[in-house]
């Protein structure tokens, strides 16, 4: 099973980019998007000067708990730059979806509450429910510098060539990444 596969038969349909979407990103944007692959594990990432953006992250079922997730992690945060995630709300018909976010809490990672982020998928047309989660390694990034690089990484990542590769263009950054200031003072 190719990478790709591995994450399609992971992520959900409405969560996934097509591989042509990736392709493109790794060939045209190799400077800036990163495929990091191994015999259990597939992480495609964008590194930004400022800031990395984990896409998406798989592990084989077989190899959880071994601790692959945990040092590729390490391996990003090495870069001591932010990172950023996107993730599925807790679904409790879906233990995965606990796990993965109990993972991310242990890792560091802090919700980001005052982001609110409402993309729709480019395959299905619906709205995707995801939240933003990041790490920083110093205490100096506010919610409002990561709100920045969500509309950066949305921009630069998710709407890359959209129009090219889907028929139709991504939804405008501000109707897809706000800023709420109220949460952010909380």
């Amino acid at each position: 099973m190719d990478w790709y596969e591995k994450l399609n038969e992971y992520f959900p349909a409405e969560e996934m980019k097509s591989k042509e979407h990736m392709d493109k990103l790794l060939s045209e944007m190799g400077d800036t998007y990163h495929k990091d692959e191994g015999p259990h594990h597939v992480m495609m990432y964008a590194e930004f000067d400022n800031f990395i953006f984990i896409d998406y992250i798989w592990v084989s079922l077989k190899s959880r708990g071994q601790g692959i997730g945990h040092s590729l992690i390490e391996d990003m945060k090495k870069k001591n730059k932010p990172i950023l995630l996107e993730v599925e709300p807790i679904d409790y018909d879906d233990s995965d979806t606990e796990k993965r976010l109990r993972f991310y809490n242990r890792e560091g990672f802090i919700h980001a509450k005052s982001i609110g982020y409402n993309p729709r998928s480019l395959v299905t047309n619906k709205p995707v429910d995801l939240e933003i989660l990041y790490w920083s390694p110093n205490e100096s990034e506010t919610e409002e510098d990561i709100f920045k690089q969500v509309q950066t990484m949305y921009k630069d990542i998710h709407s890359y060539k959209t129009k090219e590769i889907y028929g139709k263009p991504r939804q405008k950054v501000d109707e897809v990444v706000t800023f709420d200031e109220q949460q952010s003072e909380n």
